[in-house]
């Protein structure tokens, strides 16, 4: 026979309210008690209802909402959500959008009231999207955003930011660094934050060092390779020529990579790369892209952890704080001084 919550709360030596509050992870209960109930949980192998959880009208669900054409960007939230939701006994309600459509909030509200989810992750557009955010507060859903920024922007609720413009900033100090001043930024979808903060970026560290940004150098576009493609063979027709590209992702570097090869210009000697993510992309590609690393399924964990801790909040209890992420400078071998500052070989 199956062992019961009673069965748990006989073996612990408590009672079945605290067990339920452990296996909900409530913060009320202290920690040994935590662990004689988790300790007889897993001497009885005992699995926890979710079913029943449901119909006491307790959340067993949380959804992940997006609209990003960058497939590694999604699996890698995706995996991040997951294993948080895995750790707390939570289903997960994956469901993409189109963040043009005059529909989205009915899409989302549809979804909500179908799959019964406790609240919502939300990443860019969607989670900078100031009638999306007004929308689920006024219908009471509890949601977490995932977005570009160095700080909270509002205390709405709790956010996971990602510091964009510092990460830009060191990007292109460090081509400045090698010698580099013709630099080209490609950017992505301006309805995402992180596109416009990174540019920022790249512009402050201009700036600092009294290089004149070209506008003919900063190209909007797309978080894609064909994107990236196509404006760096716009780039390539330049005269002169850019001697370094910051790519505002991995997808639009590899995407320069190729017209740049198909150009007969070799990188980095002749064109340095720099991406952005730290994706597949600039671990395959050859040689190997420089990059910011962006650990997107830490962030996606964390959004999801957020979460949880937000729809088991109880009255009295301390609020969720948002949490920040800052990405790294990761040197490859896509970028090296400009030609006239490599070292000429003996």
């Amino acid at each position: 026979m199956k062992p019961t919550i009673k069965d748990v709360a006989k073996r612990a030596g408590v009672s079945f309210k605290t067990v339920s509050r452990v296996i909900n992870r409530e913060s009320t209960v202290g920690q040994e008690l935590q662990d004689k109930v988790w300790k007889a949980i897993k001497e009885l192998n005992y699995q926890p209802n979710l079913s029943a959880r449901v119909l006491r009208g307790a959340a067993s669900s949380i959804g992940f909402i997006y609209d990003n054409p960058n497939s590694n960007y999604v699996i890698e939230m995706q995996r991040g959500i997951l294993d948080e939701c895995r750790r707390q006994d939570y289903e997960l309600v994956i469901h993409p959008c189109d963040a043009k459509s005059p529909e989205l909030l009915e899409e989302i509200f549809g979804m909500v009231d179908r799959s019964r989810v406790g609240g919502l992750v939300l990443t860019p557009p969607m989670s900078e999207m100031p009638e999306v955010l007004e929308a689920l507060t006024e219908r009471s859903i509890r949601f977490v955003r995932i977005l570009s920024g160095s700080q909270p922007p509002d205390t709405l609720s709790p956010c996971v930011f990602v510091d964009d413009r510092t990460a830009a900033y060191n990007i292109t100090q460090y081509l400045i660094d090698l010698g580099h001043r013709h630099i080209a930024f490609l950017g992505g979808e301006e309805a995402h934050k992180s596109s416009v903060e990174r540019l920022a970026g790249y512009q402050q560290a201009l700036k600092e060092n009294q290089i004149d940004a070209d506008p003919r150098l900063i190209i909007k576009g797309e978080y894609a390779f064909e994107s990236g493609v196509k404006r760096t063979r716009q780039l390539l027709a330049l005269t002169p020529r850019p001697t370094a590209v910051f790519a505002c992702n991995d997808e639009i570097a590899a995407g320069t990579l190729f017209a740049a090869r198909l150009a007969g210009v070799d990188v980095p000697r002749d064109l340095s790369i720099v991406g952005f993510e730290d994706s597949p992309f600039s671990r395959q590609a050859w040689p190997n892209l420089t990059t910011a690393r962006q650990p997107n399924a830490d962030i996606a964990r964390t959004a999801a952890e957020l979460l949880v801790h937000q729809i088991r909040h109880r009255k009295g209890d301390k609020p969720t704080d948002s949490e920040g992420f800052y990405p790294q400078l990761v040197v490859r071998d896509s970028t090296c001084p400009p030609p006239s500052r490599t070292p000429a070989s003996s």
